[in-house]
């Protein structure tokens, strides 16, 4: 199954991002190739034959937006756009909303309108009869003359009539022919049907007819797009969700009454939908002229979309609007970039490409929005304008993030400042260059043996390999990290929000590296979510510890590495097991009890076990249910012993058999701890549901893997990995795909 989640692709040079879109299945080898020369994807020879007086091609970038999840299909978006921020901000959209069940869009009937129009009369109400009389006759008469169209499903569905008082005494009679043009644009098709039909219609009501063509104002093709957008997502550095969920609807209301802001609301969402419309080779204008004409039909200009606040108190957001488009037509075939933005896009059908269309307004929409009811559209500019200014200085990509940094430090993002900075940094001694070292480290899955660990008991738990990546950089003091994944951005020596653990994580690692005088910019890209129970913090811990010894040359061995990051998990945990840290560090299967060696906890594995993750809708808190169980444990120690020793014994006989891959002794093993987990009252009602869906579905085992609380459920599928994932998808989770290593 393919996944449009692509973490860190932004950083890639573009080649490692055409690499990255082949190997998930995203381009063809042969339009890798031709994105990989470098070559204009429309030559001067077929520009000539597309239109008149062609002296060149006029280029624009050609990028994608990843995340995104429509109707439970995963898509990667072709946009053509020049304007900066929006790719970034659509992408950053998307991921938010798959959080919950993704976008979810639908499209009408795709009826394209054309028109007849009649001169003038003084009473139009006779002639319309009579067409309306005769109207079955027509259509037949149409689709007789379009044998390809109805063999394809389509062709005139109905005709109407209406009329336009003028003003002047006398009445303006038109046709409307209703055509479903299928996977074709359809414009020459009805424009056809239009001229086709006008004699006929002249006959039948004694007028003449004066325009044959279609309208843009396809308003019997729209388009509906809707998603919900999780309060707790929302929240940013200095905003908490509930503020900016209600910033959100407020900015909504505005645009709902005020024709002035209601413009440029609408203006965003187009952003998204014309960036798709061009890299397909479709008409932005058309959809364009749609659009606004839809937003004003009621006589007042207003917004496409609207923001409100669900039962739940979750953000909801719809789109509705025109969109026709095509897949298919000579025009299309004409301009071979338009093949390769279809074959990106993922698209099998002229609807199915409306639908992302329509998802992808929508997520402009919100990601615009969120700005302006956060930091303010200016700031997510600033960085994105900086990039292309040092771009137009020539700045070469060694130098490239430092210029852009530095442009955004010294407030003036202009040309002469980017060669100033990129002089200064050329003539710097080449010691002072940053080190780009890249580090990783492993998060972590439990087997069995959850909270038993903390009290001197097994646990199997597998590593996660890689979930978390990272480069450093010198910095003139202080540390700051950034986790885009996360939407952390953090530094020392700065207020911060409380209970930040992001910035617990940094001032521990500060205090233990000795950083005092010196300083680091920590960028962090990340493929597993945070607060869930696969070891988020310990392998943060671990990639930074890393990240900075890599770049000042610290030279940390593991142990050492593993002796400051359970300090990290102690502030942040209270009482932690201990497997969180070995396991980021050193990135291995292991049967670990508290006091034994590394050498004595390391297992073999022939293969990796067929094993998915779900990520629930809530986070769990791993020190509120550390803390939760030692209540428990202290009011009845007796009972809570019994079932410690029960999941230790789960825990040491689950893992010879892991190593025997005897998956189906494991399962049920699995599924007797889980039991266990739920009596120590960890579990939830929706931690149970996905851990029912999983073995509905085929899954041997399953169970909650983690503190719990909320979290993740982990579930073991010898030959049923595709049921379990795409039942668990439908129901609207995240799902990691362990034994393959991608999510």
């Amino acid at each position: 199954m393919m996944d449009s989640r692509l973490p860190g692709f932004y950083r890639l040079s573009v080649d490692e991002r055409i690499d990255r879109l082949l190997s998930g299945g995203f381009l063809s080898e042969d339009d890798a190739q031709v994105l990989r020369s470098g070559a204009p994807l429309l030559g001067a020879g077929p520009a000539d034959r597309m239109i008149e007086n062609v002296i060149g091609v006029f280029g624009l970038p050609l990028a994608v937006a990843t995340n995104f999840r429509i109707n439970g299909r995963d898509h990667v978006v072709p946009m053509v756009v020049e304007e900066p921020s929006i790719v970034a901000g659509v992408s950053g959209a998307a991921k938010l909303m798959r959080n919950g069940r993704g976008i979810e869009a639908r499209v009408s009937e795709p009826l394209l309108i054309g028109q007849i129009s009649l001169v003038p009369v003084a009473e139009a109400a006779p002639a319309l009869d009579k067409i309306e009389a005769e109207k079955n006759a027509l259509v037949r008469l149409a689709n007789e003359s379009q044998p390809r169209l109805v063999a394809r499903g389509g062709g005139v569905r109905d005709i109407e009539t209406r009329y336009h008082d003028l003003g002047d005494g006398t009445q303006l009679p038109v046709v409307h022919v209703l055509v479903d043009t299928r996977d074709a644009m359809g414009a020459n098709v009805v424009n056809s049907i239009c001229e086709f039909l006008a004699p006929d219609v002249e006959k039948i009501c004694g007028l003449t007819a004066s325009l044959k063509i279609l309208s843009n104002l396809a308003d019997r093709s729209i388009v509906e797009a809707s998603v919900v957008v999780r309060t707790q997502d929302l929240a940013m550095a200095g905003f908490s969700g509930e503020s900016v969920r209600d910033r959100i609807v407020g900015a909504s209301e505005f645009a709902r009454v005020d024709r002035y802001r209601a413009a440029t609301h609408n203006k965003g969402i187009m952003n998204g939908i014309d960036a798709v419309a061009i890299a397909t080779g479709n008409d932005w204008r058309a959809i364009e002229a749609a659009a606004h004409a839809f937003a004003a039909r009621d006589g007042q200009y207003r917004s496409l979309s609207a923001w409100t606040i669900d039962a739940d108190s979750n953000l909801a957001g719809a789109l509705r609007l025109p969109v026709k488009i095509g897949t298919v037509g000579g025009s299309l075939r004409a301009n071979p970039a338009v093949a390769l933005g279809l074959q990106i896009a993922g698209v099998d059908s002229a609807r199915m490409l409306t639908e992302v269309m329509g998802a992808t307004g929508l997520a402009q929409n919100f990601a615009a929005l969120r700005a302006l009811a956060s930091s303010g559209i200016q700031s997510g500019h600033m960085r994105l304008h900086a990039r292309s200014v040092a771009a137009s200085v020539g700045t070469p990509d060694s130098r490239f993030d430092a210029v852009v940094d530095g442009l955004i430090a010294s407030g003036e993002i202009k040309a002469w400042k980017a060669r100033e900075i990129l002089q200064a940094l050329d003539t710097a001694p080449a010691q002072d260059a940053p080190a780009t070292n890249t580090v990783s480290a492993a998060a972590k899955i439990i087997l069995l043996g959850e909270h038993a660990a903390v009290y001197n008991k097994h646990v199997l738990a597998l590593p996660i390999p890689n979930a978390l990546t990272a480069t450093a950089t010198k910095a003139e003091s202080g540390l700051r990290l950034v986790v885009d994944d996360w939407r952390v951005d953090v530094s020392t020596g700065k207020e911060s929000p409380p209970d930040d653990g992001a910035v617990t994580i940094l001032n521990t690692i500060a205090e233990h590296l000795d950083m005092a005088g010196r300083g680091c910019h920590v960028n962090v890209t990340a493929t597993v979510p945070p607060g869930v129970g696969l070891g988020s913090s310990a392998s943060l811990a671990t990639v930074i510890v890393r990240a900075i010894s890599a770049c000042f040359g610290l030279n940390l061995d593991a142990q050492a590495e593993n002796e400051i990051v359970f300090r990290c998990e102690q502030k942040m945990h209270g009482d932690p097991s201990g497997v969180d840290n070995l396991l980021a560090v050193y990135a291995e299967p292991m049967l670990y009890r508290k006091g034994l060696p590394v050498s004595e906890c390391r297992i073999s594995l022939k293969n990796l076990p067929p094993l998915l993750i779900a990520v629930s809708s809530k986070p769990g808190s791993t020190r509120e249910q550390v803390s939760k169980v030692r209540v428990g444990y202290e009011a009845n120690p007796n009972l809570y012993a019994r079932l410690f020793d029960q999941i230790d014994r789960l825990s040491v006989a689950g893992c010879e058999a892991l190593q025997n891959e005897d998956y189906s002794g494991l399962g049920a093993m699995m599924n007797v701890c889980h039991g266990l987990l739920n009596a120590l009252q960890v579990s939830t009602p929706e931690l149970e549901r996905m851990v029912d869906i999983a073995r509905r579905n085929g899954a041997v085992g399953a169970k909650l893997t983690g503190a719990g609380g909320g979290g993740a459920v982990v579930a073991l599928c010898p030959g049923s990995s595709q049921q379990v994932s795409t039942a668990w998808r439908r129901a609207g989770y995240d799902v990691l795909d362990l034994a393959h290593g991608n999510d």
